[in-house]
């Protein structure tokens, strides 16, 4: 019988965990469950995990899944429930919680080990992979994810259905570690971090602000020719207007604050929305106005524990490609598929074509802002959009803002990986809570519907998302240095800069290679930087007026006239429309 892999990875949890116990029989247990590609474990002990302890923990494993043990389940009631787990504490923390109402308590015992678990699980050790799993490595983690309680072990696991799977994800992972944006940002030399001045925060270099330019400058282009307005608000603003959003609420504690000499609270700016609804307050709107488009490549700043962050992907400085659309309600519908096919081709223009959709619906927070009936109506509004124009999507169970649902965009990278990066959310409430109208056509007020929208999310993390993907091999219009000129010999220099000379007329941003080193060194050195095109010129190149090129992966070389190249440049930097 074959079992979905959240299954598998789910019994495989209680195995380790059993192995675990066996191998130290005074661990204390918290929770393990499956997550993407394998599964994790907490536990308790003063003994310290380390690497020296997996290929035992392993093999103790597979002993017991040899064995053929049964995953049995029983129900029993909360009182029994104490007395199976009088010695394991965190098992009695939940039990503690747990307001039983009369309900029975489902527990799985595996060979000695017993656990407090909903199921299911596979019927035997014996459908589970022996060499499907490998242990990732080990971690701490808080009891509840709150820095208040105890520190844990958390024992992390990869695992699939069969070694093949495994080793296949095993060689993407190794192909991901070769690719790390932070291993890229230093080859190519496009950025670096100060942990100890800034934590969290993108030091630019001149190539790697230039890929960031590009990023913005092309985002730009295609949202003016799509009747955006591009605003700007300010990058520090009264705490009183996150209270009146919201914001302040749920995320206070990840805000940058400070109190001035008169005594009021200042927040550097953690989302852009707010200071759009203020620009959008100025003046009077009519229908005729709507809908309007307001954009802002914001620069916000979040606080993130400095164990969660990880290069360009989490990082406590950020920019927004933000924008807000306001409009009535028969506009919505349409709106709402425009932005879904825009962040699409966008997306394709970046070379990111395999595209998925997720409706997250309310969160069950206390956070939450807005009455049912509205959140009933913004609900429905976005799953009829979706459907009535047939785009498929997944459900997203209480996933949205706390402001109103929302559609996110997941791409799909070259190692199969998948990220979530454009949204579009669906605002009935801060217009409320801002007073927002404009004139209908009976000349008295409404009150707009917003969208928020963004396209690529953050321009840093989509960056480290595509240098990823490409492994550093970006397309030519993004290339930070599309060429790189080499003389063999200073004896060639003057044909060299006659060449760059030639290349930035047409607006290819280029340079020459004059250091005192040999070509063949020079050649590896910028191949390591991800240099596209590295053009050789020596004695024939110069009396030919002609250029020898070396493409990034491409062995062969080629031989193309001066004049022929840079037209050929000319067009491949421009930006896609």
């Amino acid at each position: 019988m074959s079992y979905p892999i959240e299954l598998i990875r789910h019994s495989l949890a209680h195995v380790m965990a059993a192995a675990v116990k066996k191998l130290h029989p005074d661990v204390k247990f918290a929770g393990g469950p499956a997550i993407e590609n394998g599964f994790y474990y907490d536990f308790d002990t003063e003994y310290r995990f380390s690497e020296e302890d997996f290929e035992k923990i392993e093999k103790e494993m597979r002993d017991l899944i040899k064995s053929n043990g049964r995953f049995e389940q029983r129900i029993v009631d909360l009182d029994e429930a104490k007395k199976i787990f009088a010695d394991q504490p965190y098992k009695m923390e939940w039990l503690n919680e747990y307001d039983a109402a009369g309900e029975k308590l489902s527990i799985y015992t595996f060979r000695d080990f017993t656990d407090l678990c909903r199921g299911p699980h596979v019927e035997s050790s014996k459908d589970l992979p022996r060499d499907g799993f490998k242990i990732r490595n080990v971690a701490g983690a808080y009891w509840k994810g709150d820095s208040k309680n105890k520190m844990l072990q958390r024992i992390y696991v990869d695992a699939f259905e069969s070694k093949e799977a495994l080793e296949e994800f095993l060689k993407m992972q190794e192909e991901a570690a070769a690719r790390d944006n932070r291993k890229l940002g230093k080859d190519m030399d496009l950025f670096h971090f100060e942990p100890e001045y800034a934590p969290g925060a993108v030091f630019w270099h001149d190539k790697g602000y230039r890929i960031y330019r590009r990023m913005i400058d092309y985002l730009r282009m295609r949202q003016e020719r799509a009747g955006y307005f591009e605003i700007s608000t300010p990058s520090i603003m009264d705490r009183c207007l996150w209270e009146r959003s919201g914001h302040w609420a749920k995320y206070g504690a990840h805000n940058y604050s400070g109190t001035t000499q008169d005594g009021k609270v200042f927040c550097v700016k953690p989302m852009s929305c707010p200071g759009g609804m203020l620009v959008f307050g100025q003046g009077i709107k009519s229908y005729k106005d709507l809908p309007m488009y307001l954009a802002e490549f914001g620069k916000v700043c979040r606080y993130e524990a400095a164990g969660g962050l990880s290069g360009l992907m989490r990082v406590r400085e950020f920019t927004q490609d933000d924008a807000h659309i306001f409009c009535t309600e028969d506009q919505l519908e349409d709106e709402v598929v425009k932005v879904l096919r825009f962040i699409k081709d966008i997306y394709a223009k970046f070379g990111f074509d395999k595209i998925s959709m997720k409706l997250a619906t309310r969160p069950l927070s206390e956070f939450r802002i807005g009455s049912d009936e509205v959140w009933d109506k913004a609900e429905g509004a976005l799953k009829h959009a979706l459907d009535a124009n047939g785009i498929d999507y997944e459900i997203a169970e209480n996933d949205a803002a706390f402001y109103g649902p929302k559609i996110d965009n997941y791409l799909k990278d070259s190692m199969g990986r998948v990220w979530q990066c454009g949204t579009v959310q669906l605002d009935m409430n801060l217009p409320e809570r801002f007073d927002l109208s404009y004139i209908g056509e009976d000349g008295e007020r409404h009150r707009p519907i917003m969208l928020h929208r963004a396209l690529l999310g953050s321009i840093e993390r989509f960056m480290g998302v595509l240098l990823e993907s490409t492994g550093g091999n970006l397309p030519l219009w993004l290339s930070p240095e599309p060429v790189v000129v080499v003389p063999v010999s200073e004896k060639y220099r003057e044909y060299a800069e006659q060449v760059v000379a030639d290349l930035r007329n047409v607006g290819v941003h280029t340079r020459a290679d004059l250091r005192d080193e040999k070509v063949n060194y020079k050649v590896r050195d910028l191949s390591l930087a991800k240099t596209p095109i590295i053009a050789v010129v020596g004695e024939k190149e110069s009396a030919d007026k002609t250029v020898t090129l070396r493409r990034l992966g491409v062995e062969k070389q080629e031989v193309v006239a001066l004049d022929e190249f840079v037209k050929q440049m000319s067009d491949a930097i421009k930006m896609p429309q």
